[in-house]
């Protein structure tokens, strides 16, 4: 999200919104034109895009969503039109917003409505790793995975980081946060900053440190561990809303596990995460 709101940041910020279309019933009248784009702000998972005249257009990709950007007379792509949800446009670039889940205008006073329920973010300056750490020991029964994809704890963290700060502790994403032996609890919060913060301004995220092999197990069923060349294993792992292909190797990772996929989806590409 990070690089998301670079992008859209860099194209926007400073320059007067010549066209303003917001494709959601409740703000089909709303018109932006006139108006400068401030910044772009990313916290955790949304982008705040602040606009001149105190308001915020607040969105969130969650699975499918992108913002795409275009130069003046470029042809738009990223999905068929009804897919577009909002379009900002200025003199010489326009932001097209394919299948956003969440969009919404509202008073940049009333951002805390929309973001005041994250944690602390791993990119941003409210970063606090004492707190994202208490946060996550609040539930010491809670499987590490969920409570890492749990935006209230930490904010920033999706399902690829999620598999590969679990196999980088040596533990599955299905053992308890209480089970977790202190000394990695202690360093969960500056290993998954150090992560987010190498990969921060990347297209393809790394792991590894590796040219060849970006991420360690994330969509590698069933290759070879990269550390002890057991195969990598891949199951769904819930986080209260839905299910989420969560890859770990059993050889390597302590803890408990479910029942991989059936042999044919194994190797399968995973779905979209964010």
């Amino acid at each position: 999200m990070y690089l998301a709101a670079k992008r859209l940041h860099g194209a926007l910020a400073g320059k007067v919104l010549t066209r303003s279309d917001l494709r959601v019933p409740r703000y089909a009248t709303a018109d932006l034109t006139g108006r400068a784009v401030l910044d772009v702000t990313p916290r955790g998972k949304h982008l705040l895009t602040r606009i001149e005249g105190g308001l915020t257009l607040h969105s969130h990709l969650k699975m499918d969503g992108a913002w795409r950007i275009f130069t003046a007379g470029q042809r738009w792509s990223g999905g068929p039109a009804h897919q577009i949800r909002a379009i900002l446009g200025t003199a010489d670039r326009t932001a097209v917003g394919y299948r956003l889940p969440v969009l919404e205008l509202l008073r940049t006073a009333d951002e805390p409505r929309a973001v005041g329920h994250l944690g602390p973010d791993l990119l941003g300056p409210d970063w606090d790793p004492g707190l994202a750490l208490e946060n996550l020991l609040r539930d010491p029964a809670r499987p590490l995975g969920e409570a890492l994809l749990d935006q209230r704890n930490l904010a920033g963290i999706g399902n690829v980081y999620k598999s590969e700060l679990c196999f980088l502790l040596r533990v599955t994403p299905w053992l308890p946060v209480g089970a977790l032996p202190a000394e990695h609890a202690a360093g969960l919060p500056a290993l998954a900053q150090r992560l987010l913060e190498a990969n921060r301004d990347r297209p393809a995220r790394n792991t590894t440190g590796r040219r060849e092999q970006n991420l360690f197990v994330y969509g590698r069923a069933p290759r070879p561990c990269l550390r002890c060349g057991t195969p990598v294993k891949v199951a769904d792992q819930g986080d209260g809303s839905r299910e989420r292909p969560t890859y770990w190797c059993p050889a390597c990772q302590w803890g408990p596990a479910p029942p991989p996929y059936p042999a044919e989806l194994r190797g399968s590409r995973p779905r979209p995460t964010n």
